[in-house]
């Protein structure tokens, strides 16, 4: 609800209210007088009505006494009279005897033998008057007069017309046509008749001042606007009576009480509107304006109306629109400006792996956003453990170097501010001049004050080994956080720090919060690149041994061939395989072989010149490649090989029980060379191997070379098998 709607509803509840509650409590009392005369109409209806079906009863009680004390020839006569009279609408009589008679005669003296029941039971139709719950009885015989009729014939109307009598079910589910009154006395019964018609039913009601009906419902209520009470049957009422009393006609005091409530009700809200209207308006209208400004429109102002609480409103508004609209121009100047340079960082980061190429853009990035000098990116040489130079830009003095010569500077973690956030890994700035080369900081120098803003203890001046500076800011760059709980990263990888933030004395909050996001972005960077180096390295590497793959040695065969053929060079392949390997398992264990294929590619190693590729090719099978190499110099490296591999054992530091701590080893090779054993990598390859299954089949613990070597090198230069080296 808007807030004119809760203003002329708080009015209107203030000033309806009473009247509204006023006018509820006398249409309620009126309602209940008007009830209560009605109920009281309906008890005076019920008193009447029993009275006036009292006399009919007493009346056709008398009609038949009068008939019965006649002699037999005389009653028709008096039953004529009566009737004439309207005393009665019907009068029956007979004679009373103990037999049944199987026939009614239709004459008005019913003839001897005619029965009329003792207990008062009735006729269809008929109701008697004397019965104690108001249940029928039977009349004598029919006369000629009515013998065609179902129903009881109708008394003559007020207006001269004739009615017929309702059929209204009694209690016993008969239809109710006439009461009746009986009179039983020696040798005679007489019936006299009443019709229950409409005339009757009218004429009770014109008594009590209300509608009278038969078959009532069973408790009072309401029907078609009026009050409906039932009149039960009963000793001297044996009729079942719906009484209907209509309410009066309301007064002119009561109908003007609505028109009073609505004229209120009118002026209220006409009022109430106005009060609404005149203190919203001026909200309405800042609510507008600020929706336009929402929307971007910083141009729009308010008027001020008047000089009271809304005015002083809309003038803070103003003044607080003109503030935003200066400020939102220079965050989109300077948006747009940072927008660019993420743009060119973000292509980077995506288009390279080559950190010569990041990191410069991140520095020139950060400078950009922070207005620095100089900027410089160091990152920690896990070889030794220092600081290394990557890049820099702006820098004055012996760091002013190219990149090839910056690179080779180096600074100890744990000294100077480099050092102390590379250790700490805690963000710094301050201010701070060239110290000596003790660490000392000069005099009226600042100290470090971390990102915190608390002082970071121990000396963190800048050192005569860092960049010259008037102020500075240095963030660590740390790895990113990794898995799915988002684990920090492996730690620092380096620091990322800018010196001299031109045109103020020193870097704030802002800067230092804008440089730990360009921070993370080299985290991110040299974190990916290390990870590619990595997977790269495992991708080629061989876990067990540490020596490259056959993945790899194919792709250095095919490169070492393609360059010993342009330049024509020679190239020596050497294929070993480990003799007996499968018994060194099956005795020691498969553990014990492993460490015994471990031990054998180190010695490997140590018998190979820098230039020299060792590869496993799978299994216990090795290839070296030696390029530059003839097969006289690859004779020479295989009998090194294995002498190495034979005169020492292996120490074996996983053994079964009762079983040698170690045991000897030794080596078979074939030797190949290019372009005499093969045109391509896998020709020359194939030579090697078949060369080795030839050191195998000589006895093993030997070398071979392929066949289309020469005899002098083939026969003079090869040792025989070793005593004791048997397949």
């Amino acid at each position: 609800m808007t807030l004119r709607g809760r203003l002329t509803s708080a009015f209107l509840v203030v000033v309806l209210g009473p009247v509204l509650l006023g006018s509820v409590f006398v249409a309620l009392t009126v309602a209940a007088v008007s009830r209560d005369r009605t109920n009281e109409r309906l008890d005076h209806a019920v008193t009447t009505v029993r009275t006036a079906v009292g006399a009919i009863c007493g009346q056709l009680q008398a009609a038949a006494e009068a008939v019965a004390v006649v002699p037999p020839d005389g009653r028709a006569t008096v039953a004529d009279q009566l009737i004439a009279r309207g005393l009665a609408a019907d009068i029956r009589f007979g004679g009373e005897q103990p037999a049944v008679s199987p026939e009614v005669p239709t004459s008005r003296m019913a003839p001897p033998g005619t029965v009329f029941p003792r207990d008062g039971a009735a006729q269809a139709g008929w109701q008697d008057c004397a019965a104690p719950d108001g249940a029928q009885t039977t009349a004598p015989a029919a006369s000629a007069r009515d013998r065609a009729q179902t129903t009881a014939p109708a008394a003559p109307a007020r207006d001269g017309t004739e009615t017929t009598a309702p059929h209204s079910s009694g209690r016993d589910g008969t239809q109710i046509t006439a009461l009746a009154a009986s009179v039983r006395s020696v040798g005679v019964s007489v019936q006299a008749a009443q019709p229950v018609d409409t005339a009757l039913l009218r004429r009770l009601g014109d008594a009590a001042g209300v509608t009278v009906a038969l078959d009532g419902p069973q408790e009072s209520g309401g029907s078609a606007g009026g009050t409906v009470r039932r009149l039960g049957a009963g000793p001297g009422q044996p009729l079942p009576l719906t009484l209907t009393a209509m309410p009066g006609q309301p007064t002119f005091r009561y109908a003007i009480i609505p028109l009073i409530v609505l004229v209120t009700a009118a002026v209220a809200v006409v009022v109430a509107r106005w009060l609404a209207r005149s203190t919203t308006r001026p909200l309405g209208d800042l609510a507008w304006a600020a929706d336009r400004v929402a929307n971007g429109d910083l141009d729009t102002r308010v008027p001020i109306p008047r000089p009271d609480e809304l005015g002083r409103l809309a003038g803070t508004f103003n003044r607080m629109t003109r503030e935003l609209q200066s400020y939102v121009q220079a965050l989109t100047a300077s948006r747009d400006q940072l927008r660019r340079h993420l743009s060119i960082l973000g292509d980077t980061l995506s288009s390279t792996h080559d950190l010569d190429r990041i990191l410069p853009v991140i520095l020139r990035t950060a400078m950009t956003a922070t207005g620095a000098r100089a900027g410089l990116v160091l990152l920690v040489d896990d070889a030794d453990g220092t600081l290394a130079a990557r890049c820099g830009a702006g820098l004055t003095g012996e760091w002013d170097l190219p990149p090839a010569e910056l690179a080779q500077r180096r600074l100890v973690i744990g000294r100077g501010v480099l050092g102390a956030v590379a250790a700490s890994g805690t963000p710094l700035r301050g201010s701070a001049g060239v110290v000596a080369a003790s660490g000392a900081p000069p005099c009226g120098s600042a100290s470090a004050v971390a990102a915190s803003g608390a002082p970071l203890r121990g000396s963190a001046g800048v050192v005569a080994e860092e960049p010259a500076c008037e102020s500075y800011v240095a963030v660590p760059i740390c790895a990113p956080p990794t898995g799915e709980d988002q684990e920090p990263g492996p730690g620092t990888l380096g620091v990322l720090a800018l010196y001299d933030r031109l045109g103020s004395p020193g870097f704030d909050d802002s800067d230092l919060r804008t440089l730990r996001t360009f921070a993370g972005q080299a985290g991110v960077a040299v974190h990916n690149v290390r990870v590619h180096e990595e997977a790269q390295r495992l991708s080629l590497t061989d876990p067990l041994t540490g020596l490259w793959n056959y993945r790899y040695l194919r792709e250095v065969l095919r490169r070492e061939v393609e360059r010993a053929s342009r330049f024509g060079r020679m190239l020596t392949v050497l294929v070993l395989d480990l003799d007996h390997f499968k018994e060194v398992n099956d005795t020691f264990g498969h553990p014990a072989g492993d460490q015994v294929l471990g031990e054998f590619a180190r010695r490997i190693r140590l018998g190979l010149r820098e230039v020299d590729v060792a590869f496993r090719q799978g299994g216990e099978e090795f290839v070296v490649l030696l390029p530059e190499t003839d097969a006289y110099g690859g004779v020479i490296v295989a009998e090194r090989l294995g002498a190495l591999v034979r005169d020492r054992p292996v120490q074996l530091d996983q053994r079964r029980p009762g079983v040698a701590d170690r045991t000897s080893i030794s080596v078979s090779i074939g030797i190949a060379v290019f372009p005499e054993h093969g045109e391509t990598a896998q020709q020359v390859l194939d030579a090697a191997d078949e060369a080795l299954y030839a050191a195998k089949n000589a006895g093993r613990d030997t070398y071979r070379l392929a066949e289309s070597v020469s005899s002098r090198v083939s026969e003079g230069n090869f040792d025989p098998t070793p005593a004791g080296s048997g397949p």
